[in-house]
């Protein structure tokens, strides 16, 4: 029996373990949440981006392979600009995976040398059970300036039987040498022990401190929710964002305090950049038609800079992840190309595209052939204030 079909052979089996789990996924948010513009007014960025500087960030050392880097902004007046994770091992799913991380330094304007900060043996010894692999991580800041790592991990299975870790920085110093964290518990997301609950783009901020983390869910059918956080990382609850079953890996843009779009990764043959919209703080969400834009079976990742100004990081090429374009939109409807990021030929990947605003620039991250993790810093074009 060839994997392909032992893989369609489980999915059928798992099927009404997970329309059950569908039944389940219903709002339980007490009420609507406000959301926080990363800036005051609209930046000239979006008219005309221009490349200020690329690279690779640094892989820790005689490890081949990287894949889903995520970007968290520092505060000013910290050493580091900004905080890169990743997974990184010998390939996906290996079981030297570990989450690695590099910052960018303030004052050599350079990424320091990447270490690991999130080790699965280590993690297992701390929660009393078993850790098989790791996979997307994604960080946060709460009101307090202290770290959140929330990491995709499987006990058994493959990613459709992964569990959503909630890690906390363990140390005092932010600064890379010193960043280390510690479990909090496996996000209780569903009875069938917590499981096929991933995580993959950055959290949407909330004016109250908190946050709007999106995940999605993956055995059998495939939707997005989302997850409410207070200002000290307290669970607060779960909606499901879309009631399609072919949507993965939510990015959240606001329209407004609380009208905002969730824009997925769509899994059907010729995809396109599938939509929902909330018009009451999260509270409750509808589909709507999909974008025009093409989706590869990619990841994508946007961010609402301020009211009118969105940007959003995809893939562009109907069947490969070869073309990963950034797009700009007033609504989050309509979007314009604005500039090429990296455009390969047949084979080459440069997918699962990460963002954040730090120092006035507009920073992008992406996987580049899964051996490192690219990065991108974009301001305005000459001639622009």
């Amino acid at each position: 029996m060839t994997g392909k079909v032992q893989r369609a052979l489980a999915a059928l089996l798992l099927l009404p373990v997970a329309l059950l789990l569908d039944l389940w996924a219903r709002p339980e948010l007490p009420q609507p949440a406000r959301a926080r513009f990363a800036l005051d007014a609209p930046s000239p960025l979006a008219a005309n981006p221009k490349p200020l500087a690329a690279g690779n960030i640094p892989m820790p050392d005689g490890v081949p392979a990287a894949h889903a880097s995520n970007l968290l902004a520092m505060p000013e007046g910290q050493a580091a600009v900004l905080t890169a994770f990743w997974f990184a091992g010998d390939r996906e799913s290996a079981p030297n995976v570990q989450i690695a991380a590099s910052q960018f330094d303030r004052a050599t304007r350079q990424w320091l040398p990447a270490r690991f900060v999130v080790n699965r043996h280590a993690m297992a010894e701390q929660l009393g059970f078993g850790v098989r692999r790791l996979g997307n991580p994604v960080a946060w800041l709460d009101a307090s300036g202290r770290m959140h790592l929330f990491v995709v991990a499987t006990g058994w299975g493959g990613w459709a039987a992964a569990r959503i870790l909630h890690l906390v920085q363990d140390s005092d110093s932010s600064r890379l040498a010193e960043l280390s964290f510690k479990p909090v518990r496996v996000l209780p997301l569903s009875w069938l022990w917590n499981t096929s609950m991933l995580v993959r783009n950055a959290p949407l901020a909330l004016q109250d401190g908190g946050m709007l983390l999106p995940a999605h869910f993956e055995i059998g059918i495939k939707y997005p929710v989302a997850l409410r956080f207070d200002r000290s990382g307290g669970f607060l609850g779960m909606v499901r964002v879309s009631r399609q079953a072919h949507m993965l890996q939510p990015t959240f843009l606001a329209q407004s305090d609380t009208r905002w779009l969730a824009l997925m990764r769509d899994t059907r043959p010729d995809g396109h950049v599938t939509v929902a919209q909330t018009q009451d703080g999260g509270l409750h969400w509808s589909d709507l038609p999909d974008l025009a834009l093409l989706n590869p079976d990619a990841a994508v990742a946007g961010m609402a800079l301020a009211p009118g100004q969105m940007v959003l990081a995809h893939n562009s090429s109907p069947h490969s992840r070869e073309l990963l374009d950034l797009s700009a939109s007033a609504d989050g409807l309509q979007w314009q190309p604005q500039l090429p990021l990296v455009h390969g030929g047949a084979g080459d990947e440069y997918s699962y595209p990460a963002m954040a605003w730090a120092d006035g620039s507009l920073w992008v991250s992406y996987t580049d052939h899964r051996r490192s993790i690219a990065w991108q810093r974009l301001g305005p074009a000459e001639g622009q204030p």
